[in-house]
């Protein structure tokens, strides 16, 4: 059984910075790619980020490009989301998510991906 728990969600004043935590377990070994997405309130859901396991690549969107960085520990299976320069538009529950076969530079077009957390709850304040 997998299961990806997210952590480090909060409330923060816009221009600063949140470092979200996704930990995996369970069969981990086959994962090819993790990443984020969110969800705002009366939009659809979003791609953020996200890093192949081996080798590092890593995609993002534009709307958060130069401002958040995704990184992973594999000993750890964790995958991180820091997320610096913070703006109300950010505002969102942020999900982790896994997937088997299907390469991040796909992850742009919301795919029903592998696996998901429950989410993280990130509030920007102006």
């Amino acid at each position: 059984q997998v299961q990806l728990v997210e952590s480090g969600g909060g409330l923060v004043q816009a221009g600063g910075s949140l470092r979200l935590s996704c930990a995996a377990s369970g069969r981990t070994a086959s994962f090819h790619t993790m990443g984020w997405f969110r969800l705002a309130p009366g939009k659809e859901r979003e791609f953020v980020a996200s890093i192949r396991l081996s080798g590092g690549t890593t995609h993002y969107a534009d709307s958060v490009k130069g401002r958040f960085t995704i990184s992973r520990d594999n000993a750890q299976n964790t995958v991180y989301l820091q997320m610096s320069s913070l703006k109300p538009a950010d505002t969102a529950v942020y999900y982790c998510a896994a997937d088997v076969v299907l390469d991040g530079s796909y992850w742009y077009k919301s795919p029903a991906l592998a696996y998901w957390g429950q989410g993280t709850q990130v509030t920007v304040s102006s």
